[in-house]
């Protein structure tokens, strides 16, 4: 747990979870925050499974993941090659749209094109193609909120990222569904307070609200759960996974889009997967027990 990337304190939260939970099943837990002697303190242990609470680079990417092969160790959550394609967004459409599976069209921009012009018509989305938790975010409005064309200056992505994915805007509604083993668990809708649903609304109390299950058609909940159940299989994830969706209520079924594939999704007191499966009678030391049963499998 732990780590160094932008999601360094989510994954500590998660982790800290995953260790009570180890814990409290009997389990002999040995928590380790990830620095660079990593592998040493992974040898010192002599783990029977590592349980990979890992966000973001270079937990969720294939880095830890191929360490672990190497290292001959087991592992919760998906593997090296998973890792590397689910963490890409650019990659992940690749992969996916070719199957049937509906995703936002878009392209790569070097950052320093937004400074000429804009690379899709307003309003579309730039984001990072491989941070987690909406990390880098920034949604560019037809009122030009950024400056028109996007003004050195202006504080986002662009100043911390060479390249982005640029994405055309969809509005509506926002979706999730967990996947556990080979079931999707239902249909969570996410309704901020303010704004969109960023890094302060996922992980801030009080400041999204979760409806599960989600109030939307049955065709719509039936095709969120289809889409993240065969987006888990084609990409290969084992464990659990989070499909991200994003729904406009205007188009029916049509309008759902699956945004990204989250391979190891929080496992936080405010996170997704655990509050799914608990709706469906599956506690966190249950839920935890599960994840570990699969990676020892």
């Amino acid at each position: 747990m732990g780590g160094w990337s932008a999601e360094r304190e989510v994954s500590l939260s998660s982790g800290k979870g995953v260790v009570a939970a180890l814990e409290t099943l009997g389990h002999r837990v040995t928590a380790i925050d990830m620095g660079r002697d990593v592998a040493l303190k992974l040898a010192e242990a002599a783990p029977d499974v590592v349980f990979n609470a890992l966000h973001g680079t270079p937990g969720e990417d294939g880095s830890v993941q191929g360490m672990l092969d190497l290292m001959g160790l087991k592992y919760t959550h998906s593997g090296m090659a998973t890792s590397v394609i689910a963490i890409d967004k650019h990659l992940t459409k690749q992969a996916l749209v070719p199957h049937g599976i509906p995703m936002p069209g878009g392209r790569m921009v070097k950052s320093e094109e937004l400074y000429d012009r804009d690379p899709l018509p307003r309003p579309y989305v730039l984001k990072p193609v491989n941070e987690g938790s909406s990390v880098g975010v920034a949604i560019v409005t037809v009122e030009g909120n950024y400056g028109s064309p996007i003004a050195r200056g202006s504080a986002g992505p662009w100043g911390e990222f060479e390249e982005l994915l640029a994405e055309p805007f969809i509005r509506g509604r926002e979706l999730t569904t967990a996947v556990l083993g080979n079931r999707a668990l239902g249909v969570t809708e996410l309704q901020p307070k303010s704004g969109f649903y960023d890094y302060d609304a996922k992980y801030t109390d009080g400041m999204t609200t979760h409806i599960f299950p989600a109030q939307i058609p049955d065709d719509v909940a039936e095709a969120c759960k289809r889409i993240a159940l065969d987006a888990h299989r084609l990409l290969g994830c084992k464990g659990c996974s989070r499909a991200d969706f994003r729904w406009d209520d205007n188009q029916g079924v049509e309008g759902l889009f699956l945004l990204e594939v989250n391979t190891q999704p929080g496992m936080t007191p405010l996170s997704l997967v655990p509050e799914q499966a608990k709706h469906l009678g599956i506690d966190y030391p249950q839920l935890v027990q599960m994840i570990i049963d699969e990676a020892l499998t």
